[in-house]
């Protein structure tokens, strides 16, 4: 079932991909033609220096949900040609991705490598496993995760470098101030509405302290 436009502002809203299309050309015959369904060695070396990757479910309203994911260069494992495995590293316990895809096991990936413009995409299905094989090739500092996400691949291609340049994302000399922005503690003191700390110092320094104690361990 398709949810309609929820949006109260916009008034000429595409329905469908044919009005899509009157607006837009085809893609290149390049474009289609990079896709596929399968890791190959090349982008089986891109995950392997990938240190950061967004990792999109879908939530039980359909909605869509996004989620970063980082570790070392090369914690996403590939298994074998149509199968990659990511072990889970310690978060807020929220579990809202994994929540997902025990419901609804589509996701898509989007590995990034600092410095690299171009991007890889990875889209397919999803288990959260527990098998110890597959923990212990996840393991990090032979630490073993509680569990992996093990990814089966439909589609795979590399996406191009016009976002990364337009946003000058790995271009430390036109990264945007953030000095006249209201500071994440803040946000967050507003957001949860946390009583005492206007400023949002006493949370900057819990959420530093938590960045700690816990980016390794729960």
């Amino acid at each position: 079932m398709t949810t309609p436009a929820s949006s109260s502002i916009a008034t000429d809203i595409i329905r469908s991909e044919a009005e899509l299309r009157e607006i837009f050309a085809q893609p290149s015959k390049g474009a289609v033609n990079k896709q596929i369904d399968h890791l190959d060695d090349h982008c089986e070396a891109f995950i392997a220096h990938a240190p950061f990757l967004v990792f999109a479910t879908t939530n039980p309203d359909g909605s869509g949900d996004a989620s970063p994911k980082g570790g070392p260069p090369g914690f996403v494992k590939v298994l074998d040609r149509h199968h990659l495995a990511m072990g889970e590293l310690p978060g807020n316990n929220r579990l809202d991705g994994y929540r997902n895809v025990v419901r609804d096991p589509r996701v898509g990936l989007l590995f990034l490598i600092p410095g690299v413009g171009e991007t890889l995409r990875v889209n397919g299905t999803a288990v959260v496993a527990r098998d110890p094989a597959i923990l212990a090739k996840c393991a990090i500092d032979e630490k073993l995760p509680k569990v992996a996400l093990v990814v089966k691949t439909n589609e795979v291609f590399i996406h191009c470098a016009k976002a990364i340049r337009r946003s000058h994302l790995w271009d430390h000399e036109n990264w945007p101030d953030t000095t006249t922005m209201p500071t994440v503690a803040c946000m967050l003191v507003t957001h949860t509405g946390a009583p005492g700390d206007p400023d949002g110092s006493r949370t900057a320094a819990s959420l530093e302290a938590a960045y700690v104690k816990t980016m390794w361990n729960e």
